[in-house]
């Protein structure tokens, strides 16, 4: 029989040991740069997790501290909104976790249609998952990266909810931080008031959606939630928008200056890039501008290259 040398055994104890420590090769998950990338996913799963996301074992790394929450736009969710976000998080090395919130309580697929709720409502959801995010990976606070109502339902959880110091980044793609008068909807809102119709226009279009009244620009619920400030001290904001937002009218509703805030319109010195609403949650040029707000250290060129619209 063989004898093997002392040395060679040491090494080979130490290398299982540590295989045993590391745990085995990070996974590689697919990225379609497409921002319904996510929707078979829910098809096949209903109110399931995308690949990548939702890993309650996952431990943050001393390079990704933070855990990252991604919160949908309205009539989005934890599937349908992150196909891109999920696997490419996952992939740089960062525990991602998604949530729908705002959704009825009905059955699918009305389940999986989320931010249809008052805001206020969502705003629990959101703190009562997140508390779940940093009870399960040991860690003291939280990332955020929102989409559209996504980007203004956590910002209640911090103002208003207690939430303030349970988010260390807030990256938000299409921002609505002082609202949208997308088709004239707030035009329309001021010119019923002055009739007097007002609650009852806003009765029957919140009759489907709840938040959406809300997020028209100059509603009673952003008039109070912007009254002292549209920003949290001690949270760096990043806001990412697009000059070709269909949704968020004007797109400069999401340009807000503030101390630890960095404003980014994806067209600046890239005509090429066709983002619209959606495209932008399913672009690889936002992308990069999302991981480099995440990591600033290690900051990336972002490329200027064509970027078709709807689908990113």
């Amino acid at each position: 029989m063989r004898r093997v040398p002392g040395s060679a055994l040491v090494v080979a104890v130490l290398a299982v040991l540590w295989v045993g420590a590391a745990g085995p090769a990070q996974a590689e998950y697919a990225v379609d740069y497409n921002f319904f990338a996510g929707i078979p996913n829910e098809l096949v799963d209903h109110g399931g997790a995308l690949p990548g996301s939702n890993d309650w074992s996952c431990r943050p790394s001393a390079e990704h501290p933070n855990p990252v929450v991604l919160a949908h736009g309205t009539g989005g969710g934890a599937q349908t909104n992150w196909g891109v976000y999920a696997p490419l998080l996952a992939n740089e090395g960062y525990c991602v976790f998604s949530l729908t919130y705002g959704a009825y309580d009905l059955p699918w697929p009305i389940s999986a249609v989320g931010g249809m709720l008052p805001i206020e409502q969502s705003g629990v959801q959101f703190g009562a998952f997140v508390d779940r995010v940093l009870a399960a990976t040991g860690a003291a606070k939280a990332d955020v990266v929102g989409h559209s109502q996504g980007t203004v339902m956590p910002n209640y959880y911090a103002k208003r909810l207690g939430g303030a110091d349970k988010i260390d980044k807030y990256v938000s793609i299409a921002p609505a931080w002082r609202g949208t008068n997308a088709g004239g909807g707030a035009d329309i809102v001021a010119f019923a008031d002055r009739l007097g119709a007002g609650p009852v226009f806003r009765t029957a279009v919140g009759s489907l959606c709840q938040a959406c009244t809300e997020l028209l620009r100059g509603s009673a619920f952003l008039t109070d939630l912007n009254s002292d400030g549209v920003y949290v001290t001690g949270i760096t904001y990043t806001n990412i928008m697009t000059s070709l937002d269909e949704i968020v009218v004007p797109y400069t509703s999401g340009f807000v200056t503030g101390p630890n805030v960095t404003n980014i319109v994806v067209q600046d010195g890239c005509a090429a890039d066709f983002s619209d609403h959606l495209a932008i949650a399913g672009s690889p040029r936002a992308a990069r501008f999302v991981l480099n707000a995440l990591d600033p250290a290690h900051a990336r060129e972002v490329a200027c290259e064509y970027v078709p619209p709807f689908t990113g």
